[in-house]
């Protein structure tokens, strides 16, 4: 075995490229030589990594060849392109954007829920890195469906503008600048104002109603769980917070859990933080806890009034580390302690 990889990152320039490659280094990847890729318009500018400066290479006449692991996040229709090639020259890729998630013969994978799903990897040579939003929902429900089962999962997302990209956080900075300076605002990036504002709508409408992030929730936790039967209702609505997406779930399991047994489980979990205190400051928010941490983390836990097995959660997240490129990063970990 190997004991070092060589990786590609696609999209090194955009937001989650850049924290793959920080995340690299944090966590000591062992990595031989790290090839930074984009578009031709980026190619001979450089990125940090680690103590180094990297200069960025044109994905279009790349060698896929020369890495043992690709890491991509360049958007669905990069991935469309290169992904195939990629693979075809040995280089496993982690994709982490949503063209391949609904494949069947391509692993969506959340290590802490389902890391035995790598493996599938040698089906397509792909393996795909779940929507943001339903990577911290499946970390914190998955110790609640071992433990007693779920029926229905009502959620109702307040996503920041980080998960859109650069420009969304631009947008967000110049028009709070704006505003609080009397002057008027212009949308670019977003059908409406989103600073100070909340936008119940994100991505494209779907033919019943919901819109396509609403629908990922549904498709990608029922593909994760590994369980059709589960009924999820998801409302996602993009708020004026620049990292760090929350949640706020309420269950219906399939066997009565209590509030203690509950918060056993999830304090047992991997990749959870328990904060539920019913007091001021007791309870996770995307900004003082999730922004720039690694795990999801859950408060204000109670059963649901309305419902006999009804339990309710407030869970958070940093949608770039976690919701991105940390999940990225730590299935390629898996693969080179298991699988290369």
């Amino acid at each position: 075995m190997s004991t070092q990889f060589d990786v590609a990152v696609l999209g090194a320039t955009g937001v989650v490229g850049e924290a793959i490659l920080s995340i690299l280094a944090e966590r000591a990847f062992p990595v031989g030589t790290v090839y930074a890729l984009a578009s031709s318009r980026s190619a001979g500018t450089q990125v940090a990594f680690a103590d180094q400066r990297l200069t960025i290479h044109d994905v279009a006449s790349f060698d896929f060849s020369l890495v043992q692991i690709g890491l991509f996040s360049a958007g669905a229709s990069v991935s469309a392109e290169y992904a195939p090639k990629a693979a075809a020259s040995g280089c496993i890729v982690i994709d982490n954007t949503s063209r391949f998630r609904y494949d069947d013969d391509v692993p969506l994978v959340v290590p802490e829920v389902n890391a035995a799903a790598i493996g599938d990897y040698q089906q397509r040579g792909i393996i795909a890195n779940p929507n943001c939003s339903t990577i911290q929902l499946v970390v914190a429900l998955k110790p609640i469906y071992d433990a007693v089962g779920i029926e229905r999962i009502n959620v109702c997302t307040y996503q920041s503008v980080s998960g859109t990209g650069k420009d969304a956080i631009d947008e967000l900075s110049s028009q709070t600048v704006s505003l609080l300076s009397g002057k008027p605002v212009e949308p670019r990036v977003y059908p409406k104002q989103i600073a100070f504002n909340v936008l119940p709508c994100i991505d494209e409408f779907e033919d019943n109603g919901y819109t396509k992030e609403e629908m990922k929730l549904v498709w990608e936790t029922q593909k994760i769980l590994g369980d059709k039967s589960i009924k999820v209702n998801p409302t996602t609505a993009r708020v004026p917070v620049f990292v760090g997406h929350s949640e706020a779930v309420h269950l219906e399991t399939r066997e009565k859990l209590t509030l203690d047994a509950a918060r056993k489980v999830l304090r047992a979990a991997p990749g959870v933080e328990v904060m539920d205190e019913r007091q001021a400051r007791g309870y996770p928010t995307a900004v003082t806890e999730a922004a720039n941490h690694d795990a999801v983390f859950v408060g204000r836990i109670r059963e649901d009034i309305t419902h006999p097995r009804g339990l309710d959660l407030w869970v958070v997240a940093d949608n770039v580390r976690k919701g991105a490129a940390l999940n990225s990063v730590q299935i390629a970990e898996y693969l080179v302690k298991d699988y290369l």
